[in-house]
């Protein structure tokens, strides 16, 4: 009698130093070094048992795993779930190998003690996946904040240079009677105008940006405004070789929005994707929703993002085309329109190639 308490009492502390071990190891947890984390306490999980030599423990969750040997054919197991915000993403097993070794061979406190780790587990990976939103949102809100500055700006210019644009086409029409018998000044005066023209159009994407123009909001069925914007650019895309499939499952998908500046967006992003597709790639338009919004995905099989790409995306004047090919100010567009509908905008490199633009827009 007196060994099997001496026995018992030897197991309950090899499980409560076991229990020590594996909370100082998530104590000192490196988000960076997660996996390592996950092996130190798979070993140190193992050495709480009964029968440490022969047992192998065994931790998954999600991309990280961890193993302290191979269980064999004939091996039993005990295991546990490891949840976290309250879903299974993963377990806890610990098997016995020999073949001599029955299912009550685990003692009713082993599985206690994987379920204590398990539980442990679970809230580490918890807060490293908390740690990581939080970064991920700090990040967008610093973002956010210098886009609201950049579209201050940006209309605060636009303001400037609609005057004098104004004037220069209002003196440059003016001169055309008086130089109605001079070709060569006419010629160049036309030059003036159709440039001034141009210039005029990039002040109104930037007013786009800077959420300036005149909105003039109803109820709308965005699909319509998706096929008349590929229509436009139907022409286009066969000129570039390039291929395009819409993927709309609903017949209907209402919002309350600006009907021009929502074609204005998908032209916008079509064009951009077709600009950096390959010739006989894909562009793939999806349209979805659910009770409060709106999701429009539109994805090209091009190069894709760089890293520095990505976080300057949605800037005015920053563009990955060569000189001449574009200003800078499509995406812009996009975003600031998007804002003024309280919507919401992300560029992400696609898993397989290329790039996807979601737009996310509110319902009412």
């Amino acid at each position: 009698m007196g060994n099997k308490t001496e026995q018992a009492l030897q197991e309950r502390i090899k499980e409560l130093t076991c229990l020590y071990e594996v909370s100082s190891i998530i104590v000192n947890a490196n988000a960076e070094l997660l996996q390592d984390t996950i092996k130190a306490i798979a070993r140190s999980l193992k050495k709480g048992f009964q029968y440490p030599d022969k047992t192998v423990i065994t931790i998954t969750s999600g991309e990280f795993s961890a193993r302290t040997g191979k269980c064999s054919e004939d091996a039993v197991a005990i295991q546990s779930d490891i949840s976290i915000f309250n879903e299974v993403q993963g377990e806890i097993k610990a098997c016995l190998n020999g073949s001599e070794l029955e299912k009550d061979s685990f003692l009713k406190e082993e599985q206690l003690l994987l379920d204590n780790v398990a539980l442990k587990v679970g809230n580490l990976l918890e807060h490293i996946e908390i740690q990581k939103r939080e970064a991920s949102l700090k990040r967008q809100m610093e973002h956010a904040g210098r886009l609201s500055i950049l579209g201050e700006i940006t209309a605060g210019i636009a303001h400037e240079l609609n005057t004098p644009l104004a004037n220069i086409l209002g003196f440059a029409e003016l001169l055309k009677t008086d130089l109605k018998d001079n070709k060569t000044g006419l010629v160049d005066l036309d030059k003036i105008i159709q440039n001034a023209i141009f210039s005029r159009e990039v002040v109104k994407k930037l007013m786009f940006f800077a959420c300036e123009m005149p909105q003039e909001m109803k109820r709308v069925n965005i699909i319509p405004n998706i096929k008349n914007a590929i229509h436009l650019l139907d022409a286009t895309f066969r000129k570039e070789q390039v291929k395009y499939v819409v993927k709309i499952e609903d017949d209907e998908l209402w919002l309350r929005a600006d009907p021009i500046q929502l074609t204005q967006i998908i032209f916008n992003l079509l064009m951009n994707a077709i600009y950096f597709s390959p010739k006989d790639g894909l562009v793939t338009v999806e349209a979805l929703q659910n009770k409060k919004e709106v999701i429009l995905k539109i994805s090209d099989e091009g190069k894709g993002f760089t890293p520095e790409a990505l976080e300057k995306v949605f800037q005015p004047f920053f563009t990955t085309k060569p000189t001449g090919d574009g200003s800078g100010l499509g995406l812009s567009v996009v975003h600031g329109i998007v804002a003024s509908h309280k919507g919401t905008v992300t560029a992400q490199n696609n898993p397989n190639k290329g790039a996807i633009f979601t737009i996310t827009l509110p319902k009412s």
